[in-house]
């Protein structure tokens, strides 16, 4: 959900104290208009932009949408000033998110290559404020938005795992979350899979492991049927099809929030 608080700190940081850059009178119209191929998000937040200054959102299209070039996506109406004073902040917002939507379908489309069911997830690796654009921007390219926040699912990770023991950790926790809440654990090593498994894992993450090794411990939680195998750590664009290969259930990219880039976009007034 955007917020009022949302759209102030966004323009605050880009109007500033004293704009007389878009002191322009008059009303106008304005169109985003897309320059590349790709998978448009972020419309939301743009819409939230606008609407904050009283300028009327006439048209646009919905987050997940296939867009290529000459593409409108929103429409406008209002004050000449106020349309000039949102755009830039509106098209940085839908440009990020269309990235990420864009990169996501394209992880997706890699994983489909090999096959039809495993999912292509986010991780915690958003950027400070713009978490929940991120992540929708990732459903809206048909990913998984894993856990929003820390209090979604117990991780339990190598540091954990160092001060308590891998059963040890995964008791603590179980005795602290509610029922619904479940339990991830991180590995590193094949015969870890298993024992996290034993311990009451349900989900075990296989961390930086290379292909080979993430299919031998998919393999080694084959007994657990209600244990989800989940790949990450460090996994590129060209990675994918051989990880979706590998039997996990579920790949997860920090690469489709951190490193996607904006998807390209153009805002044009008076037309």
């Amino acid at each position: 959900m955007i917020t009022d608080a949302d759209v102030e700190r966004w323009l605050r940081e880009d109007v500033g104290h004293h704009d007389v850059t878009n002191q322009v009178p008059g009303e106008t119209t304005g169109r985003l208009l897309v320059k590349e191929s790709g998978v448009v998000a972020g419309l939301e937040a743009a819409r939230s932009v606008f609407e904050y200054l009283g300028v009327a959102v006439c048209e646009t299209l919905a987050d997940g949408a296939l867009v290529e070039p000459g593409d409108e996506v929103l429409r406008v109406q209002g004050s000449a000033r106020e349309v000039l004073r949102g755009e830039r902040v509106a098209v940085n917002l839908a440009g990020h998110a269309s990235g990420v939507a864009t990169r996501t379908r394209a992880a997706l489309e890699a994983a489909r290559t090999e096959r039809d069911d495993v999912r292509i997830a986010a991780t915690r690796k958003t950027t400070p404020g713009l978490r929940g654009i991120e992540k929708r921007a990732v459903v809206a390219g048909g990913g998984d938005s894993h856990r929003l926040d820390l209090s979604h699912m117990v991780m339990v990770k190598d540091n954990h795992v160092a001060e308590m023991g891998l059963e040890g950790a995964v008791t603590h926790f179980r005795e602290r979350v509610s029922f619904a809440t479940k339990i991830e654990v991180e590995v590193e090593a094949v015969e870890d899979a298993p024992r996290a498994a034993e311990a009451g894992a349900d989900i075990v993450l296989l961390d930086n492991m290379p292909p080979a090794k993430t299919e031998a411990a998919a393999e080694a939680l084959e007994g657990y049927e209600s244990v989800l195998a989940e790949a990450s750590g460090g996994i590129t664009l060209e990675d994918v099809p051989a990880y979706a290969a590998t039997g996990v259930d579920v790949i997860s990219m920090g690469s489709l929030t951190h490193s996607a880039p904006s998807l390209d976009l153009s805002f044009r007034t008076g037309e």
